[in-house]
């Protein structure tokens, strides 16, 4: 049996007249940057999203570069940020000559761990970067708490987790100062190439930084700032029109999936339940922990990435190979241990969870279209490997 780790051609199978029909109207118009396809979008995403303002940009990254931009982040400024995370999250701090700041991660949600943020804060910090890693919210509760109590702005990374439902039911993305999200294919809402939204509910904000995905211009030709070709393009914007109404399916599809593995896991002994709270894997697999599950909100996790630990990782991924079975790492190197920042001299004990993390974290194909055949084939094999 094969089981990509995704396999985006069954989902515009599903959607092809719709899809088809939509980049057909957008050539035909001739009206290919911005323009009425990104409005409504735009529109769309701040209901979804549950803000007052939602502007389409480039891609995940540039959003994340743009909220650095809008809140006027300099050289030598300090932004706090997980060490175990995709690297946009610190490459955009490092590209604006700032510096990022490392935290450990929560050994439970992956997520940053809120404990180790205020003994990183100094008088140079200038913003807090918590990621909603693979689809699931952090504690923002407690970051917004120390983030007011030190009047530090907070920049919500939603790329992983766009409709995921905190605890107290808004999404993420909106309970910061500003939200960013990625649109790239896998994502559970993916674009034709590269996408990103920027949302805010603050009205400055949302107008400098509509000005600033366009080179900081208004009117044409009048620049008020320097800013950037953060566009979105009216064919992505197009393709996830017809995409966004479905979405909320598609959650649900994950979330279903993510039970058929807690409970084939758990018949066939290799885990002890669901959530898990211990961070010890020895001879067993730790399954992912979906903290909000019993607070009512359908969306407390939406499984962007269904991310399993296990020991002898490496050696698992090679016999899944071998059994045509797709999985990721994500992420092998945090970023305390990535080339690119040796100058910050990090101390590589400081990031115990994020070490292991690294060192035993494997994502396990969890799309939509999934069948439960698939997913049992998947558990059984990884039984096989654990004998």
């Amino acid at each position: 049996m094969n089981v990509p780790l995704l396999d985006l051609k069954l989902q515009y199978q599903s959607l092809k007249n719709e899809l088809e029909a939509a980049v057909l109207r957008v050539i035909e118009s001739q009206s290919l940057i911005l323009g009425s396809e990104v409005a409504n979008l735009e529109s769309s995403l701040a209901d979804y999203c549950g803000t007052k303002y939602a502007i389409g940009v480039s891609s995940g990254t540039d959003a994340l570069l743009m909220a650095l931009m809008a809140l006027n982040i300099k050289p030598d400024d300090e932004v706090i940020l997980p060490t175990y995370s995709f690297f946009a999250t610190a490459g955009v701090v490092a590209r604006l000559f700032a510096k990022p700041i490392f935290v450990d991660s929560n050994p439970i949600t992956y997520n940053i761990n809120p404990d180790l943020i205020e003994e990183k804060i100094t008088s140079k910090t200038k913003a807090i970067i918590p990621v909603h890693l693979y689809g699931q919210s952090c504690d923002m509760d407690r970051i917004i708490e120390i983030a007011d109590k030190h009047g530090i702005p907070v920049i919500e990374d939603a790329a992983q987790a766009i409709g995921c439902q905190y605890r107290n039911g808004k999404r993420v993305g909106s309970m910061g100062i500003i939200g960013c999200y990625s649109f790239y294919p896998t994502k559970n809402l993916g674009a034709f190439g590269d996408g990103g939204l920027v949302v805010t509910n603050d009205e400055k904000l949302a107008e400098k930084l509509f000005q600033m995905r366009n080179h900081g211009m208004e009117p044409k030709y009048h620049h008020k700032f320097v800013g950037g070709n953060f566009r979105l393009d009216a064919l992505q914007a197009a393709v996830l029109n017809v995409k966004l109404p479905h979405l909320e399916s598609w959650h649900s599809r994950r979330r279903q999936n993510a039970e058929i593995y807690y409970n084939a896991f758990i018949e066939l002994g290799l885990a002890s339940g669901v959530g898990i709270t211990e961070f010890d894997v020895s001879n067993k697999v730790l399954l992912p922990t979906a903290l909000y599950k019993d607070f009512g909100h359908k969306n407390y996790h939406i499984y962007n990435q269904f991310v399993i630990r296990v020991e002898k990782r490496d050696e698992l991924r090679k016999f899944l190979s071998e059994n045509s079975i797709g999985t990721e790492i994500y992420y092998p190197v945090p970023f305390h241990k990535q080339e690119c920042f040796a100058y910050l001299n990090s101390n590589a004990n400081e990031f115990p969870i994020a070490n292991r993390l690294a060192d035993e974290s494997i994502a396990l194909p969890i799309y939509p279209e999934l069948s439960e055949e698939q997913i049992r084939y998947v558990v059984s094999k990884i039984a096989e490997f654990m004998g």
